[in-house]
Order: C-alpha cells, then sequence, then structure tokens
C-alpha cells in the first residue's frame, strides 16, 4: 500500500506553478494585476524574446517594505482579502499563489520602495532559492523582473511555442487588461521597440477604440443600460462592421478580462438576424454586478466565471445591445469599401485610331482605271439606327433638392442602376442603396413588430400532427410545453414517444412542425434551457424576410424609391441586411470631387 506523505515546499510551488503559470503571458497577467491593485497609476511593461528571455513590470503604486516582500513570496499570503469572506472580492487577484509559483520556475527579481521611504529593498529568487537580498534603489512603486521562466524545467519550457507566438500572446493580455482600467497610463516595449503608449484619465470609448480599431469610433455605438443591481457599459461595433474571427470581442466582468462562454453566446444572440454565420461582431463589453451574483474563484487564472443567474444575465445583455443598435445601427459602414474606391480612376487617354480608310475605299480596285467607288457596306442610316438604339438610362429629372431634404440623411432618389441599385442624392453626398437588402430588412422588422404586438401570435393546425420523436426529446418538450405556449406553439404528450402539435406561431405558419420540434429537444438536450425557440422564429423571419421583400432586377418608379428609403430612416437596423452586409453607402461630396480632380 502507499505511503501518503507531505510534500516539500519547492514541489507544492512548481504544482502551483503549473496552473497558475502556463506560459509567459501568464505570468505577465498576474504581475499587472498585481500593479493595478496596488494603485498604480503608470504601469510600464518590458519584453524580451516573447517573454521567454524577460519579463518586466514597473509600477509607482504604494509599493512594499522588506517584511511584506517576504510575505509576498510565501504561498497563500495576499492583502487582497482583508477577512474571509471571499465572495465579496473586489480586486484582480487574490490567491497569493502568483509571486511565489513564478519564482520556482524562473528567476525573480522582486524590488520595492514604500512612498515616504528613503530607501527600497530587493528580494532575488532563483527557481525557488533565496540569492540575494539588500537595499535597493529606485522610485516609489514596485518592479518586478522575471527572467529565464522555465529555464530549469525542461520539460515545461518545451511545449512553449515559438517567441512570435508568446509574444502575441503577452501583447492580448496587456491590451486588455489597459482597456479595462482606462484611468491607467500604459506602456510595452518588446525587444526595444515601443508597442503601446497609453495615456492614463481617457475615457472608456476613446480607450476601447485606441486599442482596438480606431475606425470603432465612428462605427459603433455606445452602450450604457442599468437593470437593478446589473450594468453595462462598453462600445458595439455595426454590424456591418464586422470581421471574420472573434479576436476583436473583449469581455469584461467587474473589471476582470474573461472569455466566458454564456457571454460569447449572449453576444452572438444579440447580433442574430444581423450577422452572417461566418463574420463576427467586433466589440468591448463591460458587465457590472453584485460581487454575490458572482464565482470568479472557478478558474486559477480567472478567467471564467460563473453567475447565480446566468439567465437573467445572458437576457440582459442581449435586450442590451439589441436597443443600443436600434437606435444606432440606421448607419451603415461609414466609408465605402477601399478597395472598390480604388478603382474609380480617371479613364487614361487611349492613342489616336488609325483611320479606317477600308470602310470608305471598300471595294476598289485600284489597278484599273476604269473602277469605280462601291458602296459602303454599311449605310449611313444603319450606323444612325444603331445610336439611337442604344439603351437609355432611367432617372429623375434634376431639379434643385426641395428644402426638406435637410430632414432625409438618405437624400432624394435621382435613378436606379442595373435594376438593383437606388441612386439618391443627399445635401452632403451621393448614395447608393442595395435595393433587395434593404427591403429585406424593413420586411424582417415589420414581422418583429407583429410578433411584438401579439398579431395573429398562433395559428392553430386544421388538423393536429403528429410528431415522433425519442422518449427523452418528448419529456424535454413536455416539461416546456407552458414557455412554448407563450410564443403560439401549442403542444402536448402523445403517449410515450411522440408530441402532437396542435398550434404554431402564425409566423411560422408554413414551417414544418416535424423539423421545428426536432431542433427544440435538440436545443434543450443541447443547453437545457428553452432560449432558442425565439431564435428559431428569428431565422425563419429572416428567410421570410428574403423571400417576400424586393428582388434585385425589379424596377422601381421613383415615388417607390423614395417611399422605400423614407422608411429606411424611420426602420432600426436599417443599416444593414439580415446577412450583415451593408444596405447603402454614401459617398461626400468631397470623395465626389477628389474623383474628379476638384479638390
Amino acid at each position: 500500500m502507499p505511503i501518503i506523505r507531505r510534500l516539500p515546499e519547492a514541489l507544492i510551488n512548481r504544482i502551483a506553478a503549473g496552473e497558475v503559470v502556463e506560459r509567459p503571458a501568464s505570468a505577465l497577467k498576474e504581475l499587472i494585476e498585481n500593479a493595478i491593485d496596488a494603485g498604480a497609476t503608470r504601469i510600464s511593461i518590458r519584453i524580451e524574446e516573447g517573454g521567454l528571455a524577460l519579463l518586466e513590470v514597473t509600477d509607482d503604486g504604494c509599493g512594499m517594505g522588506p517584511e511584506e516582500m517576504a510575505l509576498a513570496l510565501e504561498r497563500h499570503a495576499t492583502s487582497k482579502l482583508p477577512d474571509e469572506a471571499i465572495e465579496q472580492v473586489a480586486t484582480l487577484g487574490f490567491r497569493g499563489e502568483a509571486l511565489p509559483s513564478i519564482a520556482s520556475v524562473a528567476r525573480l527579481t522582486l524590488e520595492s520602495r514604500v512612498r515616504g521611504v528613503e530607501q527600497g529593498w530587493k528580494r532575488v529568487v532563483d527557481h525557488g532559492a533565496l540569492v540575494e537580498e539588500g537595499p535597493a534603489a529606485l522610485p516609489p512603486g514596485t518592479r518586478v523582473r522575471v527572467e529565464q521562466l522555465f529555464g530549469k524545467v525542461p520539460a515545461r519550457r518545451k511545449f512553449l511555442r515559438s517567441a512570435r507566438s508568446e509574444y502575441a500572446a503577452c501583447l492580448d493580455i496587456v491590451r486588455r487588461l489597459a482597456m479595462a482600467r482606462p484611468d491607467v497610463g500604459f506602456t510595452l516595449e518588446h525587444g526595444g521597440r515601443r508597442i503601446l503608449g497609453l495615456q492614463g484619465g481617457e475615457g472608456l470609448e476613446a480607450r476601447v477604440a485606441q486599442i482596438v480599431d480606431r475606425a470603432l469610433a465612428d462605427n459603433g455605438v455606445t452602450i450604457g443600460l442599468e437593470r437593478g443591481t446589473m450594468r453595462l457599459s462598453g462600445l458595439a461595433g455595426l454590424p456591418t462592421f464586422n470581421r471574420g474571427v472573434a479576436d476583436h470581442q473583449y469581455l469584461f466582468v467587474n473589471g476582470r478580462p474573461v472569455k466566458d462562454r454564456l457571454l460569447i453566446g449572449a453576444v452572438r444572440g444579440a447580433y442574430s438576424g444581423m450577422l452572417a454565420h461566418d463574420r463576427h461582431a467586433v466589440l468591448a463589453l463591460f458587465l457590472e454586478l453584485d460581487p454575490e451574483d458572482l464565482d470568479v474563484n472557478v478558474h486559477p487564472a480567472k478567467t471564467e466565471v460563473r453567475f447565480r443567474d446566468a439567465p437573467s444575465v445572458r437576457g440582459f445583455i442581449v435586450s442590451g445591445l439589441r436597443d443600443a443598435l436600434s437606435t444606432g445601427d440606421k448607419r451603415s459602414a461609414q466609408a465605402p469599401d477601399a478597395s472598390a474606391m480604388a478603382r474609380w480612376q480617371v479613364e487614361p487617354s487611349a492613342p489616336e485610331p488609325e483611320p479606317r480608310l477600308s470602310s470608305i475605299f471598300t471595294g476598289r480596285d485600284w489597278s484599273s482605271p476604269g473602277s469605280s467607288v462601291r458602296q459602303p457596306s454599311s449605310p449611313w442610316n444603319t450606323h444612325v439606327a444603331e445610336i439611337f438604339d442604344a439603351p437609355q438610362g432611367r432617372a429623375e429629372v434634376a431639379e434643385p433638392l426641395p428644402e426638406e431634404t435637410e430632414n432625409f440623411p438618405l437624400g432624394i432618389a435621382r435613378g436606379q442602376v442595373a435594376q438593383t441599385y437606388i441612386v439618391a442624392e443627399a445635401t452632403d453626398g451621393l448614395v447608393i442603396v442595395d435595393q433587395h437588402a434593404a427591403h429585406e430588412r424593413l420586411v424582417l422588422e415589420r414581422l418583429r413588430a407583429a410578433r411584438g404586438t401579439g398579431e395573429g401570435a398562433s395559428q392553430a393546425l386544421l388538423m393536429p400532427e403528429v410528431v415522433e420523436l425519442d422518449e427523452p426529446a418528448c419529456d424535454r418538450l413536455e416539461d416546456k410545453a407552458g414557455d412554448f405556449a407563450e410564443l403560439g406553439l401549442s403542444i402536448e404528450r402523445f403517449g410515450p414517444g411522440a408530441m402532437l402539435v396542435r398550434a404554431v406561431p402564425a409566423i411560422l405558419a408554413k414551417a414544418d412542425p416535424a423539423a421545428l420540434l426536432q431542433d427544440l429537444a435538440d436545443d434543450l438536450a443541447q443547453h437545457g434551457e428553452s432560449l432558442l425557440l425565439g431564435e428559431r422564429i428569428e431565422h425563419v423571419l429572416a428567410t421570410m424576410a428574403c423571400h417576400g421583400s424586393v428582388r434585385a432586377g425589379r424596377t422601381l418608379s421613383v415615388p417607390e424609391m423614395n417611399a422605400l428609403l423614407r422608411e429606411m430612416e424611420r426602420t432600426p437596423r436599417s443599416g444593414q441586411c439580415n446577412h450583415g452586409r451593408p444596405t447603402w453607402v454614401k459617398l461626400s461630396m468631397g470623395d465626389v470631387e477628389k474623383l474628379f480632380g476638384r479638390h
């Protein structure tokens, strides 16, 4: 029988390091969080070789005395929990394992000076062993150097990625923590090169746009919503301002950067019907709620959280995002695609064509003196007919813009191009509208409005339909039958392995009840909550809107074009179609003048 024994302190620290310090970015995260919790207003970060050779974090926080520095290098010693109420923690870190764990797998130099004290102190720990201690000269605050990470643990070091990959992970950590604290200044150097230089005291929106994408400020909406003890703030990009990957979604809970599946799913749900499946929103969301409603002690790295009332949090985020987008997303992406604009070029001057004498003197036999000139093969009247038979444009008479145009952001229709695009003149530029994409959005919003008012919410089937499913699926559907009934879906149990559908939502009248119930049963099995009937309805609504909208290739009259423009100005989310593509773009008068060299 194996003997139970106590592990040596050095091995305990290395085991803890395996949980806390996975890579250089993990160690950097802990050091920056310590600096923030120390009340720093400026944090300077230096990295060499992606953090494999050096990580250095310097702050101007409260600092530590020699005795506190010794305690900080012991396991489970922390200043961030004044009592045993761990659920009330308000700091970023609180486990008290970061410094001793890092020191057990690297050479760590800790220097600190308390404000008002003439001299600082230094402690150097090399892979768990104290090798140097004494006075140090530095300004008030703390400086931590981590060198030779995993230098004596080759089994761990060989699993690290390249210096470039590790640097990318470190940069992501710095960006996220800097975004969470716009009141703190951050500088980042890598290999002697300045990467970031952020001044403290910026507003939240300015800091987010500076880090994520400067164009986000012009292509996003500000979030600000409160419900009970929950508060949601941040900056969300318009659906037309999207990316092919989800790397530009930054989520924070009580100031802590997290990567939580519930929050990611809530963002996806809020943008459903506005983005294509392979596109992702660009945003930074900051959720604040009572610490008692949140468990941040789920993972050693504190990147995951658990909510006491997860459905309420999800609903709050979805509704908050949708409300914000409904007020600001009549806009499309602010500028036309750069590559498309580059194609607007002045036609290069072509060389003068050679005279086509053969068309005039065709048939003349110059070797024969009696030969005469033959008539051209194409008579003049044929040329004239070709000119007048050429396709004719159709546009409104170019009358002066009426005074009320100032109230029409999308301008007055002037014509139609390729039976697909409406060309309109606004007071500040030229607007081009995709008629199918625009009308598709308008139809979808009408269907949503009808659903919201309950008009024709449910439609009874002429003959109730029996849907056969396995018994566990029927059990799940039966448990949620009351919730489904509120949305117009009336179902009841019909034996061990079947459900009876008596009525469906009116807007799903043409949907297949069997497919609908199968999808709902699968969703309940996967998620455990009936959150997806509404999303299923949204998907069907989007499909109906696409088939019920004005198609490309249809000729519209000028009054029809103007009616479409006016409804777009009144309708939320009209800046993008149901697939996330822009419904209109605008060329400012300055852009038009540049095309003709008049600027």
